[in-house]
């Protein structure tokens, strides 16, 4: 039988706890992860400092579920719309529910759910928020395997999530040629 959870920290966002001996971190809010391809068949992408890892890195257009003050009923699709507008400057017409799993179960109790985003539309500079300083990419298809391979080569983490997004896109690595310059940002 399970003793109750011990405290070790508690923040803002996170708790410490302990569990019959080991440490995890719970999060307090859902975690959406986006997978969104614009018209031309580019796969949207973000890149930013990380703290806990002392470096950039590339991910897949992310936030938290209802952490904005007043919204902790926010939907877990209104907060994935979201997100994808305040990130990347791009509207979804339509969002679908993929999955939800663990990102790391070993460390900590957080659950994220993949979303599609289809029928996108251009509609702000995107960037995130006052205190994220997001650069936004748009990779074609063709060449998303040797973008991201020229970017782990610099030194920039690529998120093992946007792998998961190319095979709920029907692309796997490896897939297709890379051709052409494959940095555009939307501006």
């Amino acid at each position: 039988m399970s003793k109750p959870d011990l405290t070790l920290y508690e923040g803002r966002y996170l708790t410490m706890l302990e569990r019959d001996g080991w440490e995890f971190i719970e999060r307090r809010h859902g975690v959406v992860v986006l997978i969104a391809w614009t018209p031309e068949r580019e796969l949207l992408l973000v890149e930013q400092y990380r703290i806990p890892i002392g470096a950039r890195t590339i991910e897949l257009p992310a936030g938290l579920v209802g952490d904005e003050p007043g919204m902790s009923d926010e939907a877990l699709l209104e907060a994935a719309a979201r997100e994808l507008v305040e990130e990347t400057g791009w509207q979804a017409g339509r969002l679908t529910e993929l999955m939800t799993c663990p990102s790391s179960a070993g460390l900590s109790s957080e659950m994220v759910t993949f979303v599609q985003a289809e029928q996108l539309e251009w509609v702000a500079p995107g960037g995130g928020d006052d205190s994220e300083d997001i650069l936004v990419h748009r990779v074609p298809i063709a060449a998303l395997d040797r973008w991201l391979s020229d970017r782990a080569r610099t030194g920039i983490g690529i998120d093992p999530k946007i792998y998961a997004a190319l095979y709920w896109s029907g692309t796997h690595p490896g897939e297709h040629a890379a051709d052409g310059d494959t940095d555009r940002q939307q501006g």
